[in-house]
């Protein structure tokens, strides 16, 4: 019984790990990462300019890209919450808010759009509902993630969800006819499951499997999680203009190990059609405007 009183409420341990993930990763003390902490959840959203706040998530020329970042940092506070709410509903919101968050980007240097795809959402969603079926201890406490979504900020639902996320993202390095076997079996079994919620996630998923083409939106859902999997560790997203030596290039995908930063990029230069695999420090960012598309 003892025990039972002195366990600390789930928003307390649930902040005290938010807090501690954020001091690793801004390297500050523990008690000056709760006072950041506390100042960013108590204070009013800032006046923001008509361009996006993260430079690292690659524009380009891609005007529509630009204005749907800018959007995003408008938004108000309660619209953060509903966002983020969204981001903890496993499978289909938290693919849903992912789509959204990071848009297509048309405008590239030759090589196709990137994050791109009609079916990417869903393609997102099997992902995550394969891990619900086969890892369910990847995911965090409801209550958790119910305060973590309760900031209104993205940052502590990831932080939450950072081992699902790069789970979901190591899927999609395994062989992709697999891949669906895994699918069709998350589906089946979530199609018979009398968890409500699942169920219907499942039954909607499974209408889409049968109808839809999702297989050239893989790549669009893995630079959506590639992008949001480098945001805490501030490496280069999909759509970076980097250089490799003199050569200039675009950065089309990373390469993780099971836990830390990214272990590498793919990257496609100017002058070579192949994709090239590069460590994490052969590369450095381009400074240099991008070169016009050709037809």
């Amino acid at each position: 019984m003892s025990a039972t009183r002195d366990r600390q409420p789930a928003p307390d341990r649930a902040r005290k790990r938010a807090i501690r993930a954020l001091a690793a990763e801004l390297g500050v003390a523990y008690s000056v990462a709760a006072r950041l902490l506390t100042a960013r959840t108590q204070a009013p959203a800032p006046a923001v300019p008509a361009i996006p706040a993260r430079p690292s998530f690659p524009i380009g020329t891609d005007e529509h890209r630009a204005w749907m970042f800018a959007a995003r940092e408008h938004r108000t506070f309660n619209s953060r919450v509903s966002d983020t709410r969204l981001a903890t509903k496993l499978p289909l919101g938290r693919a849903a808010h992912l789509t959204t968050r990071f848009p297509p980007l048309r405008a590239t240097a030759g090589i196709g759009p990137l994050y791109h795809g009609e079916g990417r959402e869903t393609a997102l969603a099997m992902l995550y509902a394969v891990l619900e079926h086969e890892s369910p201890n990847l995911l965090p406490p409801a209550d958790e993630l119910a305060w973590a979504a309760e900031l209104g900020e993205e940052a502590a639902v990831d932080i939450s969800l950072a081992a699902l996320d790069r789970a979901a993202r190591h899927l999609l390095d395994h062989d992709r006819w697999r891949l669906w076997v895994r699918v069709e079996a998350a589906i089946t079994a979530g199609e018979a499951t009398p968890d409500r919620r699942i169920r219907d996630a499942a039954i909607a998923l499974g209408r889409e499997l049968r109808s839809t083409s999702l297989r050239s939106s893989l790549d669009g859902a893995r630079h959506i999680l590639d992008a949001l999997l480098v945001e805490p560790h501030g490496a280069h997203p999909p759509g970076t203009r980097v250089r490799v030596g003199e050569r200039p290039g675009t950065v089309v995908g990373v390469e993780w190990d099971q836990t830390g930063p990214p272990a590498g990029y793919q990257v496609r230069l100017d002058d070579d059609p192949d994709t090239r695999q590069v460590p994490l420090n052969g590369l450095t960012p381009d400074s240099a405007p991008e070169p016009a598309r050709t037809h």
